[in-house]
Order: C-alpha cells, then structure tokens, then sequence
C-alpha cells in the first residue's frame, strides 16, 4: 500500500516527464512517450516484450519517427494518458548525440572548462546530459544526411560502438536514432542535466567528435 509520501513522489515523477516534454517541444525538438522500467513483476520493461534487451530505453510505439511532435496538445494528451512515460527525443532531425562512457564525458567536459570560460558560439559544447552514471550525452548540430556518408553513421540499438576503432565506446545518434530525455528513469538511474538547453546555438559535431574521440581513446 503506497503511503501518503511515496504517492505523492510518483505524482511529482509523472509530472516532470510531462513537463519535460512540453519544454522541449518549445525548443522545436519532437518528443514521442518511451517505456519506462519496471521493478516488480517478472518483466524489466513496460511494453510487451519479453526479455526487453533496453527496458524503458525505447519507444512505446514502432511509428516514433512519423508519431514524433513538438504539438503542445498532442504531449499533453500523450502524457495524461501514460504519465510515467518516459521522454523520447529523435536525432537527425534538430539534432545530433554523441554517446559516450561517462569517463570520457568528464574529462571532456574538464578540457573545455579549460579552454573555454563560458559556453557561446565560440564554445565546443552545448547541452550534456548524464545517464545514471554511466553514459554522458552531448548534443550537437545535425548534420542531417551528409553526401559523403562515409563521415556519417546512425547508432541503431544493435549496434556495437566498441568495433569502431577509430573512437571506441562512441556511439553518434543521428538519422534513424534516438535518446532518453531528462528527467526520463533507466536501470542505470535517472537522465539529468549537466548543461541544460537553452536557445544558443547547438555547437559543430565535428569540433565536439574531435574533442570526445581524444578523450574516448584515453579512457577506453
């Protein structure tokens, strides 16, 4: 039986990933509702699979890249009828995420501290966000679906960063790909803001890749 107190974090929870959502559907960045993980029961995960190999780290529905929205209306209704859901932000689209180990993240995020005193157009980094402690998430300008694709892959869910030689743990989200959004809950914890967005201008994915490869081939 739920007490009054713990009630009443679920109901804040609820209310933050709604919140979330409608925030960044007014930055223009389209949200879809994710599985969330589940702690009792015999599954790990909300949606119907068994044996889920990403509980609440995906999509509630195949269509997320048609579904996907920044309408205020829309999120509300979704997010009223699964208020637990957790936050989906497609890449490729406004935006790029590099993904990488959460070592590799600090000491990026420590080299552009040293660099650079504050964030701006001048600055290598936008918004970052850490998963658990785990994985850090930068975002960066897309590059959308370049001619020369030799520069360019898209991090599906099989896919396995660590054969990348040239940048081992990186996984680049563009095209085809997605995230979990703060303040969204995995097994590894809960997605938060290092760096919050803002309106400033994503930073070039190219200056940030350079950045992350370094400190990935340093850690990994």
């Amino acid at each position: 039986m739920l007490t009054a107190v713990s009630a009443a974090r679920r109901q804040r929870g609820r209310s933050r990933l709604g919140a979330a959502a409608k925030e960044y559907a007014a930055l223009g960045w389209p949200c879809i509702p994710g599985a969330r993980p589940l702690v009792d029961g015999d599954r790990a995960c909300s949606c119907d699979r068994i044996g889920c190999p990403d509980p609440g780290g995906h999509p509630v529905t195949a269509a997320w890249q048609i579904q996907a929205t920044t309408d205020p209306e829309k999120i509300k209704r979704w997010w009223t009828d699964i208020p637990r859901a957790n936050v989906i932000l497609p890449t490729g689209r406004v935006f790029d995420v590099f993904d990488v180990p959460a070592a590799a993240g600090e000491m990026a995020l420590a080299r552009i501290a040293e660099r650079y005193s504050e964030p701006g157009p001048t600055s290598p980094v936008g918004p970052v966000a850490v998963v658990g402690k785990q994985r850090h998430l930068f975002f960066v300008a897309t590059r959308g679906a370049p001619e020369d694709e030799d520069e360019w892959w898209s991090c599906h869910l099989d896919c396995s960063p660590e054969t990348i030689d040239d940048s081992p743990g990186l996984r680049w989200h563009c095209r085809d790909s997605y995230v979990v959004a703060p303040p969204s809950v995995l097994p590894a914890g809960e997605v938060s803001w290092v760096r919050a967005p803002d309106r400033t201008p994503l930073p070039d994915p190219v200056r940030v890749l350079e950045i992350l490869s370094d400190c990935c081939e340093a850690v990994c």
